[in-house]
C-alpha cells in the first residue's frame, strides 16, 4: 500500500511548552505534527515497515544517543515558503550525519539535491512582511531547550496531514 512517510527526531524538552505556543500561532502544522527535526523529507512509497526498520537498523547500527541544543532563529524565504527555524546549536554534526546515513540503501532514490540545515521549523507565514514581523517577536527568546537525542521515528502523513508514528528506532 503507497504511504506517505517522513523520518524524524520528535524533541522531549522540558519546557517544550514554548515551542508549542510560537508554534501554535505561526506554524499551520503545529496541531497535526508534534515539534520535530525533520532527517528525511517527505516521500511515498510502498516499503513495508519491516523494510523501512531494517534500512534504520543498518544505517543506524554504530550511531549513540547524542546531546541536542537548541537556541535562537532564523528566518528562511525560499521556494517553498515563508519560514521560521528554531536553530540547532548542539548536535548538528550528528543530525546531519544521520541525514545521510538514512538516504542510503533504500531510501536514496528520494534524495533531493536541497541543502540539508538541521533545524525545527516553528512558522511558516503567507508573506515576506509577515516573516519579518513574526522573526521580530520569536528573536527576542532566549530560551535554551537541550536533551539527548535516543530515538528516531518513522511517521505515516496521513491525508490531512496529521501524523502517526508507525515505528520508533532506539540509538545504542
Amino acid at each position: 500500500m503507497l504511504k506517505e512517510r517522513t523520518i524524524m527526531i520528535f524533541p522531549n524538552f522540558n519546557n517544550i511548552k514554548i515551542i508549542d505556543s510560537i508554534r501554535n500561532k505561526y506554524d499551520p502544522l503545529a496541531n497535526k505534527v508534534k515539534p520535530h527535526i525533520t532527517l528525511v523529507f517527505p516521500f511515498e512509497s510502498e516499503i513495508s515497515n519491516d523494510e523501512i526498520l531494517r534500512c534504520l537498523e543498518i544505517a543506524l547500527r554504530d550511531i549513540g544517543p547524542f546531546k541536542l541544543k537548541l537556541s535562537g532563529f532564523s528566518k528562511i524565504k525560499d521556494k517553498f515558503g515563508n519560514y521560521i527555524f528554531f536553530n540547532v546549536t548542539e548536535g548538528k554534526d550528528e543530525i546531519v550525519k544521520l541525514h545521510k546515513l538514512l538516504y542510503s540503501g533504500i531510501l536514496e532514490k528520494f534524495k533531493t539535491d536541497y541543502p540539508y540545515v538541521p533545524h525545527m521549523t516553528v512558522g511558516k507565514l503567507q508573506t515576506k512582511d509577515e516573516l519579518e514581523l513574526v522573526y521580530d517577536i520569536v528573536k527576542k527568546y532566549k530560551d535554551i531547550f537541550e536533551m539527548v537525542v535516543d530515538t528516531v521515528s518513522v511517521e505515516v502523513i496521513g491525508i490531512n496531514e496529521e501524523s502517526k508514528i508507525e515505528i520508533e528506532y532506539k540509538l545504542y
